[in-house]
C-alpha cells in the first residue's frame, strides 16, 4: 500500500520562489520573473500579431495583468503556462480590436481535401535549417491574419482546435478549416 505523502504541486515550477516573492510584493522578484519570460512571451505576441510595436504593447499589458493578478495564481500549472495564457488572450483581444476576419466557411465547400502533407525524405541539413526557419517565418507573415493566427496557435503554441475555437470564438470546424487552408497557403508561399 502506498503512503499518502505530499508530493507537491501537480506541476513543479522552477520559478516558484520568484512567484512567491512577487505575491509578497517584492519588486525585484517581478523584474527577475519578467526577465525570465519576456523574450519567449514577446515571440508569442509577435507570431499572433505580426507587428513588432503592437506585440511590445500587448506584452507589457499582459505582464501588468499578470503581476496585478499574481495572487490569483495557485500553482495548478507552471507560472509560464499561466502567463502564456494571459499573453495569448491579450493578443487575441488586440486582434479583435483590429476586427480579425476569419474566412467564412459557409461560402466554401467543407470536407474537400486541402492537399497533400509533404514529409521530408531528405537527410537533416543542419546548415540550411536557419535559412528554412527564416523562410517559413517570412511566409507566415504574408498569410492572411485568420490563417496566421490559427496556424500560430496550433503549431507554435500547442493549442488544439477546440481551444482555438474557444479563444477566437469560432467553431472547432472553422478552426480546422482555417488551419488546413492556412497550411496549404503557407506551402504555396514556400
Amino acid at each position: 500500500m502506498e503512503s499518502n505523502r505530499n508530493v507537491g504541486p501537480p506541476y513543479p515550477d522552477r520559478h516558484a520562489d520568484l512567484v512567491k516573492r512577487c505575491q509578497q510584493g517584492e519588486r525585484r522578484a517581478q523584474y527577475d520573473l519578467y526577465q525570465q519570460y519576456v523574450k519567449a512571451m514577446y515571440n508569442v505576441c509577435l507570431r499572433i500579431l505580426n507587428h513588432e510595436a503592437e506585440a511590445e504593447d500587448v506584452l507589457q499589458e499582459a505582464f501588468m495583468d499578470a503581476f496585478s493578478h499574481i495572487n490569483s495564481f495557485r500553482g495548478q500549472s507552471t507560472f509560464g503556462a499561466w502567463l502564456k495564457q494571459i499573453v495569448v488572450h491579450r493578443a487575441i483581444n488586440h486582434l479583435r480590436s483590429r476586427r480579425l476576419e476569419l474566412v467564412d466557411i459557409e461560402s466554401h465547400r467543407l470536407g474537400e481535401d486541402d492537399g497533400l502533407d509533404f514529409a521530408d525524405t531528405d537527410s537533416y541539413d543542419e546548415d540550411g535549417t536557419l535559412l528554412e526557419v527564416e523562410r517559413v517565418r517570412q511566409a507566415m507573415q504574408k498569410l492572411p491574419e485568420g490563417y496566421r493566427v490559427v496556424l500560430s496557435l496550433y503549431l507554435f503554441e500547442g493549442y488544439d482546435h477546440e481551444e482555438i475555437g474557444n479563444v477566437l470564438k469560432i467553431s472547432e470546424t472553422t478552426s480546422r478549416t482555417q488551419y488546413l487552408r492556412g497550411k496549404k497557403r503557407l506551402l504555396e508561399l514556400l
